[in-house]
C-alpha cells in the first residue's frame, strides 16, 4: 500500500485558470501518474548549480509505489555534485514517440534528492534490478573493479507534480497535486 497521498489537486488549463471537470478525481490522476511512469524508462534531472544556474542530466530511473523516484548516477558527476550542496530537484518523464497533434501525456515532479543509503539503498537495489535485469549483471562487474563500481543509487522524494494526460484528464488540463506522506521520509 503507497504512503504517498495526493492532496490540494488543482485542474489548470494553459493559462493557468483553474478549471472543474466532472470525474477527474485521486484515482484518475494516481493511475495516471503511474501509467506515464510505467512507460518511460528515461527522465531528464534538472538541478541547480552553486551559482543558482540550472543544470538538467538524463537518467535511467525506477519507482516505487510510495512515489520514490530511483535513478543511477556517479556522485562526482555535475549534477550529483549539485545536488549535494542543494537537494532541490525537478524531472520531467514522458513518451519521445508522441505523435504530435495526439493526446499527450506527461509528468513534472519536484522533489528533494539525495543518494540512497541504508534500507533505501536496498529498496533502490531492488526495484532498479526489477526494471533493468541487466543492472543485476553489470553491478556484479561494477563490483568486481570495472569502472561503474563508484555508482550509486540516488534517491528522489516527491513532494509535488504536475500531469498531463489529455486521454484521462482533458485536451491541455494539466492536473497539480501535493504529495504528502505518513510514514517519516529520513
Amino acid at each position: 500500500m503507497s504512503h504517498a497521498k495526493f492532496s490540494r489537486i488543482v485542474l489548470r488549463d494553459v493559462r493557468g485558470t483553474a478549471v472543474r471537470l466532472s470525474g477527474v478525481s485521486e484515482r484518475t490522476i494516481r493511475r495516471s501518474l503511474f501509467r506515464t511512469l510505467k512507460g518511460s524508462v528515461l527522465c531528464s534531472i534538472a538541478t541547480v548549480t552553486g551559482r543558482h544556474q540550472p543544470h538538467i542530466n538524463t537518467a535511467y530511473f525506477c519507482y516505487s509505489d510510495d512515489l520514490e523516484l530511483y535513478f543511477l548516477s556517479h556522485p562526482r558527476s555535475l549534477h550529483c555534485r549539485h545536488l549535494s550542496r542543494n537537494p532541490s530537484v525537478g524531472m520531467t518523464i514522458f513518451s519521445s514517440s508522441q505523435p504530435w497533434g495526439s493526446p499527450g501525456r506527461g509528468v513534472q515532479l519536484f522533489g528533494r534528492c539525495r543518494q540512497a543509503v541504508g534500507l533505501d539503498a536496498r529498496r533502490a537495489e531492488r526495484l532498479y534490478a526489477k526494471r533493468f535485469p541487466a543492472y543485476g549483471s553489470w553491478r556484479g562487474g561494477a563490483e568486481t573493479g570495472e569502472a561503474g563500481g563508484a555508482y550509486r543509487l540516488y534517491r528522489v522524494v516527491v513532494k509535488s507534480l504536475k500531469l498531463l494526460d489529455e486521454k484521462a484528464i482533458g485536451d491541455a488540463v494539466f492536473a497539480y497535486a501535493v504529495i504528502s506522506r505518513k510514514r517519516n521520509e529520513r
